[in-house]
């Protein structure tokens, strides 16, 4: 993280934005897991007024990293003082404008909302935990074989090889590919879990 030498100023205005600034609303669904979260439109219409009232404001810089995007969020005060975020690096995703754009706006959502201290998703833990939930996902597997715990450790290891290939998190390369695969590894039928090692293996000869 960068910040200017003094952030005294900042730092106020942050803790009165965070008290003042409500929760933007969660207006868009998962389509398979039917949860709901908050597109980047809609945080930033909610945010703005409030980072004016506090004298901040904010920008976000896209650049291309060989096949990561890069995302840095930069919060400014009217002093002059800024803290900026480590830069986010994701896979680009599928090989398309369309697949370029949907990581872009994924990255820009995840970054901003953690430049700002905003919750913009529901709780996964919460979901996870919820038999309802829970019943949905098998439902929409009940007709299908499950990931076999071979594949599930395959995953697992190509996480973590594209992870340090490409220099970002496991934590990051899990993100992306769940942006891709739109479930978690926890539900993967036993086609899914091929389509991810197929995914995770392109993203290491690319990187390679």
């Amino acid at each position: 993280m960068q910040r200017s030498e003094s952030i005294k100023n900042i730092a106020v205005a942050l803790c009165k934005f965070q008290g003042e600034c409500p929760a933007p609303k969660k207006t868009s669904t998962n389509p398979h897991f039917k949860s709901k979260y908050a597109p980047l439109e809609e945080i930033i219409n909610v945010a703005k007024p409030h980072l004016a009232a506090n004298q901040l404001s904010f920008f976000q810089s896209t650049t291309t990293e060989n096949e990561n995007i890069v995302i840095t969020t930069l919060i400014i005060h009217s002093s002059g003082e800024f803290i900026e975020s480590d830069p986010l690096k994701l896979p680009m995703g599928k090989n398309t404008a369309q697949g370029a754009g949907s990581s872009i706006t994924y990255a820009r959502r995840y970054s901003l909302c953690a430049a700002l201290g905003i919750a913009a998703e529901e709780d996964d833990d919460a979901n996870g935990a919820s038999d309802s939930n829970n019943q949905q996902n098998n439902q929409f597997n009940k007709n299908a074989p499950m990931a076999s715990e071979k594949q599930l450790n395959l995953i697992d290891k190509l996480l973590k090889d594209v992870a340090s290939a490409k220099n970002i998190t496991k934590d990051e390369a899990y993100k992306t590919l769940k942006l891709h695969m739109q479930k978690d590894m926890e539900w993967y039928t036993a086609a899914d879990a091929s389509e991810a090692i197929k995914v995770l293996t392109n993203a290491m000869k690319k990187g390679a």
